[in-house]
């Protein structure tokens, strides 16, 4: 989970575990010019890559994790190693970087297609991307799994349908499906903020528009009340805010580029708008895991789809919301290491 305002979510829950295994080098792998499912192509493509761990001659101990909104490889390898969520010993991981964070192609950073001519995207194109990555730069065709955080479990929930033969596991933690319509509510709102905002100059702005407001939406929609009141005073709060109004904050393009793929998630959209088709395509072991008071991702969706697949299901009961992983990593380490060795 980390700035969007989810990046902030996740660097939470890097505070909490500073990485155990140092960052590997961060590589990037070239698609050229990669079509999306829209039909529109991004540029120059680029996805941003780490590995942790030695992958066995059968390429049999593989897993993929992806980045959830607005973080990157480099924060996400906090959760690498033996107090992490997945434990290089073990596994041969591969963080990979999703489109507009900033590392991989993005707004912020591609010189063909600069800020808002940057295509619109799907997390359906995070993830064709990322296999394209594996398959064709790294050579794997096969993986023993594929998990992720927030945004980083709607592509594992999209890496279930669109290549179900790809993976022995799937593990989506906070992750969704299909965005309730109170999610879209809340992206929406993140979009306004900055496209209302005069500064922001239809996408060419000098400073960062709307951060402060960014910030003050995770406060109330990361945690809990009962949790943010339990663990700050109102003098924390408006230092917390301040500290937020002089950081320098995340490009502000690529966080309209991520909501928008995030409010359009259905992986039914395959199916013709079935979740039941949806689910009977795939093929992988599936073990989800969501925050009971999850008020940045609904968690009935990733639960309802855990039922049409019959698949375990991991409740996180206490009053951290979004952040219930971090505040529970030690119990969710231990139930994904267990699930991987079934």
């Amino acid at each position: 989970m980390k700035p969007t305002f989810l990046t902030l979510a996740f660097l939470a829950l890097a505070a909490l575990a500073a990485p155990s295994t140092p960052a590997q080098e961060q590589k990037f792998a070239d698609l050229g010019d990669f079509k999306l499912v829209n039909g529109e192509v991004i540029r120059d493509c680029k996805i941003g890559y780490r590995t942790f761990g030695k992958m066995n001659a059968d390429k049999s101990n593989v897993v993929v994790f992806p980045t959830w909104a607005g973080g990157t490889t480099e924060e996400l390898t906090a959760d690498v190693g033996p107090k992490g969520m997945i434990n290089d010993a073990d596994y041969f991981v591969i963080l990979l970087d999703a489109f507009s964070n900033g590392v991989s192609s993005s707004p912020s950073n591609s010189a063909a297609q600069p800020h808002m001519k940057f295509p619109e995207i799907a997390i359906r194109d995070m993830v064709n991307s990322q296999h394209e990555v594996l398959t064709k730069v790294l050579g794997i065709q096969h993986v023993k799994a594929v998990m992720g955080i927030s945004m980083a479990g709607m592509q594992t929930f999209q890496w279930m349908v669109s290549y179900p033969g790809f993976m022995d596991k799937a593990i989506p933690i906070v992750g969704s499906p299909h965005v309730a319509p109170y999610d879209v509510v809340l992206w929406r709102i993140n979009i306004d903020a900055i496209e209302t905002n005069p500064a922001w100059n239809h996408g060419d702005y000098t400073e960062n528009p709307s951060k402060l407001v960014e910030s003050e939406i995770g406060e109330l929609m990361l945690n809990t009340p009962t949790q943010y009141n339990r663990t700050h005073t109102r003098a924390q709060a408006l230092e917390t805010l301040a500290k937020a109004a002089e950081a320098p904050g995340k490009d502000a393009n690529n966080k309209i580029r991520q909501s928008e793929a995030m409010m359009a998630l259905d992986v039914a959209d395959q199916f013709g708008g079935s979740m039941e088709k949806a689910a009977a395509a795939v093929k992988a072991k599936v073990f989800v895991i969501v925050a009971k008071q999850d008020h940045v991702v609904t968690p009935q969706p990733a639960v309802d789809f855990a039922n049409l697949l019959r698949a375990p299901l991991l409740e996180l009961e206490p009053g951290c919301g979004h952040l219930a992983p971090s505040c529970e990593q030690a119990k969710v380490a231990a139930a994904v290491a267990d699930f991987l060795k079934k």
